[in-house]
């Protein structure tokens, strides 16, 4: 288990977590395989490379009750439909357009905090909230513009926002008591078995893709994903699920730049400015969210949690 301070500062750890997780847009797309194939097997191989290294934190799960594994099953869930929908807007929408959309992710993640934590909002951050409600309305008429394949990548886009807004609280929940080599290896493995079991009931392949889109799992699974969303897994028992959001507004910045130097995509006015808005209205979301999300959760932290049942303990 972690001690009851980080070793590592958490925010510089986010700062890293997002560089890595940018890469990830452009990974996909350079991927040939269908999205579903490339959302596997960015969490199977990622859950292969732990596994030597995660042995020894098994004996956290003999403690945990029925209700601790729903948290666990649901995580991993929210996460293997993230990536699935994310990946599938990809195939539809433009990394900018993609990736911006996603950012939105910060006004689920407060909507789930305040049913479940009571997590209260500010004027300014809901302002905040509405100003990138309107960037987002900006990017879906510029591409409806274009036609209606890229319309279809953007709502498929804001899903995979929801769902990953839903990821982060059930871990928010889960990392007060399980270490973060523990909650990554479950999650991703459940993530990567509902994925698995999708591609079985749609009768997809798994093999028989070229030599490239292997490498391509190879960097998914090791970059963005154990470098980047397993740093985000540690730095949340230290931060927050709300605080975990704002890193978000790295990574368009980060994915456009690739998408440009890699893919060649441009960005059209519709997208500059609906983006600037967007990451505009969510730094002040966050900004004004912060404080607020940070005393409230000290506050929840300091209550008994039912996962697993102790009853002189909040931190395992």
């Amino acid at each position: 288990m972690e001690q009851q301070q980080p070793m590592f500062p958490p925010f510089l750890g986010l700062l890293l977590g997002a560089v890595f997780v940018s890469t990830a847009a452009v990974l996909v797309k350079l991927a040939s395989a269908p999205a579903e194939v490339v959302a596997f097997y960015r969490l199977f191989l990622a859950v292969v490379l732990m596994t030597p290294f995660s042995i020894p934190y098994f004996k956290e799960l003999r403690a945990f009750e029925s209700r601790a594994w729903i948290y666990l099953l649901l995580s991993g869930l929210f996460l293997a439909l993230h990536f699935v929908l994310w990946f599938e807007s990809l195939n539809y929408t433009s990394v900018a357009s993609s990736v911006v959309l996603v950012t939105l992710q910060p006004l689920f993640t407060f909507i789930g905090a305040y049913m479940l934590f009571g997590e209260r909002i500010k004027m300014k951050a809901l302002a905040g909230g509405l100003l990138a409600i309107c960037g987002s309305v900006m990017i879906f008429w510029g591409d409806f513009r274009i036609g209606g394949e890229a319309v279809w990548g953007n709502a498929l886009a804001l899903l995979a926002a929801a769902m990953v807004s839903g990821y982060w609280l059930c871990g928010q929940h889960l990392r007060q008591r399980l270490s973060i080599m523990t909650y990554t290896y479950v999650v991703y493995g459940t993530g990567a078995l509902f994925i698995l079991l999708y591609v079985a009931l749609t009768g997809g392949a798994l093999f028989s893709y070229p030599a490239r889109d292997w490498w391509l799992f190879v960097a998914l699974a090791l970059f963005p994903t154990l470098l980047g969303h397993s740093i985000f897994n540690w730095a949340v028992k230290w931060v927050g699920a709300s605080i975990i959001s704002v890193t978000v507004l790295f990574e368009p910045i980060g994915a456009s730049l690739l998408a440009y130097l890699i893919l060649g995509e441009t960005l059209s006015s519709a997208q500059i400015a609906g983006g600037l808005i967007i990451l505009s209205g969510i730094y002040l979301f966050i900004r004004n969210h912060h404080s607020q999300a940070q005393r409230v959760q000290a506050d929840h932290e300091q209550q008994p949690v039912s996962v697993p049942d102790q009853k002189h303990s909040t931190n395992a």
